[in-house]
Formats: structure tokens, C-alpha cells, sequence
């Protein structure tokens, strides 16, 4: 029996409303997830626009739980109560973000060399918000061992949960997880621990569970973007899903036509497809192929035939 939670994983720019309401119309295995980050502006800068993602009427399909990225506890604290009057218990603060452009602002990443400053970040916010708080981080911006000086403040407060992605932002997403000082921080959190980092296929996710048996949630972003069957091959433990290249295909064109009606013109339009591609390919055998094509083109109108041909050529070779 299945007693383990599965995650979505914050994409900014990809695991938008839009795509987490097409995907759970079209798929299952995912208990949650977690909203792509919110920045916090100051009160009188702030618009409604700001929320359109985490809007309780844009996510009736699949709960979440909506992210801040801050290093300002005023404008955090702003944020969280508008968030807890649109009816969010928890939200969560992201300190993991490895974008250069986030963390040389100290947001994100960039704050994790800074214990002090997230200890008093901590003591102002957790005990003036009223929802309850959870922490998504990395193991240091720069080095690994940042995290040791992070535990023993997040074990100071009452938090919800500690989602870890076990590299430093420095690595964005390249090299091998740390899977090693992630058992160390497993070992020294007072609270629950997430796992979160390069879940890509069933037996991947069985050799990290077996390695931490005493977890019970798992963030997955970027495997079940290149691969939507994902959450429910590892709720199941095996993979036999009939015609993928079918059940893919009419998830792909909902998600197409959403982004279609919500986007403004084609450019943005085939801009985030592009990006998708980018991910979609890698469930493919002629990956390489799609996702040149694909990001060569500059006609929408060409796009569309590319990828028609492309799933035409994918059914034959999977009858």
C-alpha cells in the first residue's frame, strides 16, 4: 500500500495554473503541489495580478501550497496574509532559487550564507504570519556545508516541513546530488524532511526511497515535465501504461490551447512551447531531432507542423 506523498516541484515559467490544471486532467500520482515563487513587493506596489496563479478559483484541480521569495520580512509577512485570506494555511519560503540573477539579490540561494539574517528573518516572520510555514532549500549557496549552520535555526521554529534539494545553488542543476549530506541533515532536522532533486524514472525514485526509508514525501519537478506519466508509474511501482504517445498527444494539445487563449500573441505563444520542448523531448526516441527543429523555428504556423509530423512519426514506431 501506498503510504508516500508525491509533490510538483516549483518550475517558474512551466508548472503555471494553467499547466498544473491540464496536467491533472490528464494524469494522476501527484498529492500536491508547490506554486512557482511569488516575490514580495512593497504594500504599495502591489497588484492582484501579483496572485492570478494561486487563485482559489484558478486551482480547484490539484492543492497547493503558494511560494514567497523575499528577504524582506515586512513585505514577506504583507504577502502571507493576503495569502491566508484567499484561504492558504501554509506557504512556503523559498530559499533555493540558483538563478544568478535571484541569488545576487540575496533572495533565494543567495541567503544561504547568511545565517544570521534568516534567523532574524524567521523570528519576525514565523510568530507574525497566521499561516503555518515551510522551508525549500539547498545545501549552501556556494558550499555544502552552509547547511550546517541552517539546521539548528530551522529547528528553533515551529515549521511545517524542510523540502531539500541536495546541491548548492552554484551547481543549478548539473553534477550528482548529495545524497550523503542529505542523510546528515535528515539526521539533524527536528522536522519533516522532503526530498527533492533528479527523481527521473521509477527506478531512480526506488533506489533513493529504499536509501531513505523514513521519508514519506517527494518533490518531483523536472521528471514529470519530461515525462507526465511519472507520479503515477511510481504511485504503482512499475510502468505499463498503454498508448503513451496517444494519452501524451491529447495532453499536449489541451495544454497548447490553454496557453493559446491565455497568451497575447503567437511570439509568447511559441516562446513557452519551446520551452516545454525543451523537456517533452527527452520522453521521445528522436529527441534530439524535435528539440532542434523545434527551437529553430520562428513561424508558429511551422511549429505546428513540425510537431504534427513529430507525433505521427512517434505512433509508428511505438504500435
Amino acid at each position: 500500500m501506498t503510504t508516500f506523498k508525491l509533490y510538483l516541484a516549483p518550475l517558474r515559467g512551466f508548472t503555471d495554473y494553467i499547466y498544473r490544471n491540464t496536467f491533472s486532467g490528464h494524469f494522476n500520482g501527484f498529492d500536491g503541489a508547490l506554486a512557482p515563487f511569488i516575490p514580495t513587493v512593497t504594500a504599495d506596489r502591489f497588484k492582484p495580478s501579483h496572485l492570478k496563479d494561486v487563485l482559489p478559483e484558478n486551482n480547484s484541480t490539484l492543492p497547493i501550497v503558494p511560494q514567497i521569495i523575499s528577504n524582506q520580512p515586512d513585505d514577506f509577512i504583507n504577502l502571507a496574509v493576503r495569502l491566508f485570506d484567499l484561504g492558504y494555511a501554509t506557504v512556503n519560503w523559498n530559499l533555493g532559487c540558483p538563478f544568478p540573477m535571484v541569488a545576487k539579490k540575496k533572495r533565494g540561494s543567495g541567503l544561504l550564507p547568511y545565517p544570521e539574517y534568516i534567523n532574524d528573518f524567521l523570528e519576525k516572520t514565523v510568530s507574525s504570519i497566521p499561516n503555518r510555514l515551510s522551508i525549500k532549500t539547498r545545501l549552501g549557496r556556494r558550499q555544502i556545508n552552509e547547511i550546517f549552520k541552517l539546521m539548528p535555526i530551522f529547528n528553533q521554529y515551529p515549521l511545517e516541513e524542510i523540502i531539500i534539494h541536495p546541491r548548492t545553488g552554484k551547481q543549478m542543476y548539473d553534477g550528482k546530488t548529495d545524497l550523503d549530506t542529505f542523510q546528515q541533515c535528515l539526521d539533524i532536522s527536528v522536522h519533516r524532511v522532503v526530498y527533492n532533486g533528479d527523481i527521473t524514472d521509477l527506478k531512480t525514485f526506488q533506489d533513493i526511497s529504499d536509501r531513505f526509508a523514513d521519508i514519506d514525501g517527494w518533490m518531483i519537478g523536472r521528471g514529470a515535465v519530461t515525462n507526465p506519466f511519472l507520479p503515477a508509474i511510481i504511485k504503482a511501482g512499475t510502468d505499463d501504461i498503454p498508448h503513451k504517445v496517444e494519452k501524451f498527444r491529447q495532453f499536449y494539445e489541451e495544454l497548447f490551447e490553454q496557453y493559446r487563449r491565455g497568451f497575447s500573441g503567437p511570439g509568447h505563444l511559441l516562446n513557452r512551447m519551446k520551452g516545454f520542448w525543451t523537456y517533452f523531448s527527452r520522453s521521445f526516441q528522436n529527441s534530439r531531432k524535435i528539440a532542434k527543429k523545434v527551437h529553430r523555428t520562428q513561424k508558429l504556423h511551422r511549429y505546428l507542423e513540425i510537431v504534427d509530423r513529430f507525433f505521427r512519426e512517434e505512433a509508428q514506431w511505438n504500435e
